[in-house]
């Protein structure tokens, strides 16, 4: 089962090298429900691979200046800490209850899938301010946030996998005035950092599949490379809610694994998304509408 890997990772790539998100999001549910693995070494193999994967993404991002690295450098002061702190939580859980973790950390990494899908909507249809020409020069608020952002969403990622693009991404949009280009580049540029830290602790904890990690990089690497090519033709938004759809519903089968309630739950945030989308379009009409009126 090697080529299904590269698929796999090939699949994940090109939306990542789109849309900036979704390589935990989505290749640890691959892995689960796709490939039979159990939660802990889902979770381990797929931080260890988003650490090479998207060192790429950072490293290239760095090279074309589109990276706040010393923001970067300050959320990691709290996310590196945090993410151990995570990762002893995973194995902890693993060792308490024996064959009873699948479950357990299944139902944990859905309930961070669900939360990530509702952010990546919400990251979808807002809009924020962005910072002026000049540099935005990091205050000591500033740095006190990014600390605290780096150790709740280490945790999370440490913990779950989930979180490096989704929860830091719609973070640093509501917290920091950076331009989106400078968005996407600090985001990869410390989850690249986070995750090295991470996956290390899961390697040591014996929670990562290096055969599998292996040949999902053979497919990850240059699908995000090729994947940066289109990201210029296919609209951001539109991926990004289709991508929202499949956590929420990988999220919901990991919460309730037995019967058809999943189900009804993701119905139910189609609904949302499409309430949310007719909202959007309701906005954006008005706001041409005014500018209309202003000319």
């Amino acid at each position: 089962m090697t080529w299904q890997f590269v698929l796999a990772g090939l699949a994940v790539g090109v939306l990542v090298g789109m849309t900036g998100m979704g390589a935990g999001s989505l290749m640890t549910p691959i892995l689960v429900f796709v490939f039979g693995f159990n939660p802990a070494t889902a979770i381990g193999t797929d931080i260890l691979h988003g650490a090479i994967f998207k060192s790429v993404g950072g490293l290239r991002h760095h090279s074309l200046g589109t990276t706040h690295a010393k923001l970067s450098g300050w959320m990691f002061v709290g996310s590196a800490p945090a993410s151990l702190l995570g990762v002893a939580t995973a194995t902890w859980l693993k060792h308490k209850y024996g064959g009873g973790i699948q479950s357990t950390e299944g139902k944990i990494l859905g309930a961070a899938l669900l939360l990530g899908a509702l952010g990546m909507l919400l990251k979808s249809s807002v809009r924020v301010r962005e910072v002026a020409d000049g540099p935005f020069v990091l205050r000591r608020r500033d740095k006190i946030a990014a600390i605290l952002i780096g150790l709740f969403g280490g945790y999370i990622v440490g913990l779950t996998s989930v979180g490096s693009g989704v929860f830091f991404g719609l973070t640093l949009l509501f917290v920091f005035p950076l331009r989106a280009h400078k968005v996407v580049g600090t985001d990869i540029l410390h989850a690249a950092g986070l995750l090295w830290v991470a996956g290390f602790g899961h390697l040591i904890a014996g929670n990562v599949d290096l055969h599998a990690m292996g040949w999902l990089l053979i497919g990850s690497i240059p699908g995000v490379l090729a994947g940066s090519q289109f990201s210029v033709k296919v609209g951001d938004r539109v991926l990004r809610i289709l991508l929202s759809l499949v956590l929420f519903a990988s999220g919901a089968k990991l919460v309730e694994p037995n019967g058809y309630g999943w189900l009804g739950w993701t119905a139910g945030f189609i609904v949302v998304t499409a309430l949310t989308l007719w909202a959007v379009r309701v906005r954006d009409s008005a706001r041409l509408a005014t500018v209309a009126r202003v000319d």
